[in-house]
């Protein structure tokens, strides 16, 4: 009897052999283990298997874990029926690489579980939703919270996009691969981001005026490090963030 996807957790399955090597390749790095998110039906996993010594799956389905070894006698795969949120990293090697079509409602805890662990990915490499993706990767003049809080943490590659045509059943929107380095060192301090979250709580106002902040050192603040009193948070890149943050502290 075949399996049903459960909509309740985000369940699309792509079946595209083609699709799915080209994700697997994507993967590929020194490193020997791969840790799949979500592997599903394991259409991922045996590309996955056929790049990597060894694959460990977290899957949270019951049904589909208990399944899952099955499909792959003989090979060095190993399933763990869990909930990735609460999977101790620090069970995989010191090297291993992520990869996942991963379910669109929980994307931002994956990434945020993967770059700020100890025990790090050395790749990661994710199937999301294709706007989110675009969000991830954008610059300064569109950097969004999300852009700039990733990219602090890892350098940001785009990979393939993939229609919604493909996946069984077919999701809303189309999907489009990341691909994630996390940095040994962020680019800014932890607190650099809070102060621009802020900044981002309305991204279509003046960044001046989206700041709780006295009104005065921060004009004084802008002047003194030549900002265009009319840029939006979406302007500034991290080094200009920090520069923001640093003179607001000495003017106050």
């Amino acid at each position: 009897m075949a399996l049903q996807n459960n909509k309740s957790l985000g369940q699309h399955w792509l079946k595209d052999r083609a699709i799915l090597e080209e994700i697997a390749d994507e993967s590929i790095d020194e490193a020997s283990t791969c840790l799949e998110i979500g592997p599903g039906l394991g259409t991922l996993t045996s590309s996955l298997l056929r790049r990597f010594e060894k694959v460990v799956a977290v899957e949270f389905d019951p049904k589909l874990a208990h399944n899952l070894p099955n499909s792959f006698p003989g090979k060095n795969l190993e399933v763990i029926n869990e909930d990735f949120l609460k999977f101790d990293l620090n069970r995989l090697p010191k090297e291993y690489v992520a990869s996942g079509n991963i379910p669109y409602y929980i994307t931002s805890p994956i990434i945020e579980k993967l770059l700020t662990a100890e025990n790090k990915p050395q790749r990661i490499v994710l199937l999301i939703q294709k706007e989110v993706a675009e969000r991830i990767l954008a610059e300064p003049g569109k950097h969004t919270y999300l852009s700039l809080a990733v990219q602090n943490l890892a350098e940001v590659e785009p990979g393939i996009i993939v229609p919604k045509g493909y996946f069984t059943p077919p999701p809303k929107v189309d999907s489009a691969t990341i691909i994630l380095k996390p940095r040994k060192k962020p680019l800014v301090d932890d607190a650099v981001i809070r102060f621009a979250k802020r900044g981002f709580s309305n991204p279509r106002k003046k960044l001046i005026k989206n700041i709780p902040y006295d009104k005065a050192k921060l004009e004084q603040a802008f002047s003194e490090l030549a900002f265009d009193p009319n840029i939006r948070a979406q302007d500034l890149s991290h080094k200009q963030w920090k520069e923001l943050v640093d003179k607001i502290l000495k003017c106050s």
